[in-house]
């Protein structure tokens, strides 16, 4: 009875052996992906570092440019302020001479009446002397 425990304590070694050397194998090559993928990576995030740099590099470029342009329209849009500010005093001015004029307009109006009362008075004054 002894031997056979001895033959099954080594068969069961023999296994053991086997599942650890099945598992070395599978850990050995998943580690021989993962440095594939690593060395693959590693290559992808230069190329996208190097893009990223053109990128910025451009963008920046732009970026003045544009700065540059805006300082240019800068005095145009100064000019069109003053402009509009210069607008608004002539429609100021216009509108100022408007109501100086009605304000005169209806004085000169009131005025003429008064006359054309006083003429056609003296006219009725005058007939009246007449007859």
């Amino acid at each position: 009875m002894e031997t056979t425990l001895i033959e099954v304590l080594y068969a069961v070694l023999i296994i053991l052996v086997i599942f650890v050397i099945i598992f070395f194998i599978k850990l050995i090559q998943t580690m021989s992906g993962v440095n594939k993928t690593v060395k693959v990576v590693s290559s992808d995030v230069d190329v996208l570092l190097h893009q990223a740099d053109t990128m910025m590099t451009k963008a920046n470029t732009l970026i003045e440019d544009v700065n540059g342009k805006i300082a240019t329209i800068d005095p145009l849009f100064t000019a069109v302020a003053d402009l509009s500010e210069s607008v608004s005093a002539v429609n100021d001015s216009g509108r100022n001479f408007l109501s100086k004029f009605s304000k005169q307009k209806a004085k000169h109006a009131k005025q003429s009446a008064v006359i054309k009362v006083g003429r056609t008075a003296t006219s009725l004054l005058a007939r009246k002397k007449k007859l």
